[in-house]
C-alpha cells in the first residue's frame, strides 16, 4: 500500500472514531446527595438541574444510617451528606469518613454568621472544618400567652402559679434548657466530667422541686400538642414547629425563644472521604443557601436554614410566626448541641431516673 493509500486510510479511520465519539452521548455528572426527607425537594432538584446540567441522586437516611453507611464503606458512596453537626467531629476522630471542606469555595455571605460560625466550630478537628450549616431547629418553650403570660425561660415553668400545668421531656434537652436558665453553662463543663456533675446535681434538685408543678412529662409530640389545645398544659418546653402549628389554630400559643437561649441543632453539610464529584457538592451548598430556593426547602421540610434572608421569602404565615418567636438577637443567643463526650448520657441517665422516682 502506497504511503498516499496509508494516510488516507489512517485519516479515514481517526474521522470515523471521531464522529462515533461525538455521536456517543456525554454522561451527565451526578451528585449522590446523603440527605433527611425533605431537604432535596424535587422542585429545588429540578432547577438545579435545568441550572447546572448536573443530576441529583437522593438517598434518605438519618444520622445514625449515614454513619453507618460511609463507616461501612470509608466514606464512600455518596458526594455530599447532611448528618448534624454533633455528629461530624467525633465521628472523624473515630471513623475518618469525611474529607475537609475548602471553605474559598463556600459563599459565606449566604450564611447567617452565628450559625455558620458556630458549626464551623463544633465540626472542627486538628484545625480543619468538616461541615458548614444548612437546616436547623430548636427546642424552647411552647406558651398560651393568655394563661401564662410570665413564662419567658425554662425556670419559669417551676413557678408555683402554674402547679400542674406545665410539661416537658424526662430527657437530656430538659436538663441542658434548665442549667442554662438556672445560671449555670453545661456545655462549658463538657470536658470536665467532676464540673458536669455538679452542674447536673443542681439541675437534679430543681427538677425534684418542680415536680408538682408538672402535669405530666410528655412522649411525643401529639401528647403534647393535645394537653396545650386543651388547657390541661399552659407552658411546655417542646419544639419549635409545634409551636408554630398550634399558632396556627389558636394565637394565644407560640414557640418562644428562651431568654438563656433557645437549644439548637443543625444538619451540617459533610464531604464523604471519599466522594468522587467535590465541585458539584460546592455547586449543590451554594445553590440551596440562595434565599429563593432555601424558601422551597423550608415549605417542604417545615424547618428554616441557614440561609442568611430566606425566612422573608417563606410563606407569610410562617415567616410571621417565626420572625415573632426568633428576633435576630434571640437567633444570636442559641445555643448550638456541641459534640458529647464519652460518659456524659450515662451522668444524665442516673439524673433523670432519680427525678423520675422522686416524690
Amino acid at each position: 500500500m502506497s504511503l498516499i493509500n496509508k494516510i488516507s486510510k489512517i485519516t479515514l479511520v481517526s474521522a470515523v472514531t471521531a464522529f462515533a465519539l461525538s455521536a456517543t452521548p456525554t454522561l451527565a455528572e451526578t451528585l449522590r446527595l446523603l440527605t433527611w426527607g425533605g431537604y432535596a425537594p424535587e422542585n429545588v432538584v429540578a432547577k438545579f438541574t435545568a441550572e447546572t446540567g448536573i443530576d441529583v441522586e437522593v438517598t434518605l437516611s438519618n444520622n445514625e444510617e449515614m454513619i453507618a453507611k460511609l463507616r461501612a464503606t470509608g466514606g464512600g458512596g455518596f458526594d455530599l451528606a447532611q448528618p448534624s453537626q454533633d455528629r461530624v467531629a467525633g465521628a472523624q476522630a473515630e471513623y475518618d469518613i469525611y474529607k475537609p471542606m475548602d471553605l474559598s469555595k463556600i459563599d459565606a455571605s449566604q450564611f447567617i454568621t452565628s450559625m455558620l460560625d458556630a458549626t464551623k466550630a463544633q465540626t472542627t478537628l486538628n484545625g480543619e472544618v468538616y461541615g458548614v450549616p444548612h437546616v436547623w431547629g430548636t427546642s424552647g418553650l411552647i406558651v398560651d400567652s393568655s394563661k401564662a403570660p410570665d413564662v419567658k425561660d425554662y425556670i419559669d415553668l417551676c413557678d408555683t402559679k402554674y402547679e400542674g400545668k406545665v410539661s416537658y421531656r424526662l430527657k437530656r434537652p430538659t436538663l441542658i434548657g434548665f442549667a442554662f436558665s438556672m445560671g449555670l453553662d453545661p456545655f462549658a463543663a463538657y470536658s470536665d466530667t467532676a464540673a458536669y456533675e455538679d452542674v447536673m446535681k443542681q439541675v437534679e434538685a430543681k427538677l425534684i422541686d418542680c415536680k408538682s408543678n408538672v402535669k405530666t412529662y410528655w412522649s411525643g409530640g401529639d401528647e403534647i400538642m393535645n394537653l396545650l389545645r386543651s388547657g390541661e398544659v399552659v407552658a411546655a418546653m417542646a419544639w419549635d414547629t409545634g409551636g408554630w402549628k398550634l399558632n396556627a389554630d389558636n394565637p394565644n400559643i407560640s414557640f418562644v425563644a428562651p431568654k438563656s437561649g433557645a437549644l439548637g441543632w443543625i444538619d451540617a453539610f459533610v464531604l464523604p472521604k471519599k466522594g468522587k464529584a467535590d465541585d458539584a457538592a460546592y455547586k449543590w451548598i451554594n445553590f440551596v443557601m440562595q434565599p429563593d430556593v432555601a424558601a422551597m426547602i423550608t415549605a417542604q421540610a417545615g424547618n428554616f436554614t441557614a440561609s442568611l434572608g430566606a425566612d422573608a421569602m417563606a410563606d407569610d404565615a410562617l415567616k410571621a410566626r417565626f420572625q415573632a418567636s426568633f428576633p435576630p438577637e434571640a437567633i444570636d443567643n442559641i445555643k448550638w448541641y456541641p459534640p458529647v463526650p464519652a460518659g456524659l448520657e450515662t451522668i444524665e441517665g442516673g439524673v433523670l431516673d432519680r427525678v423520675n422516682a422522686a416524690k
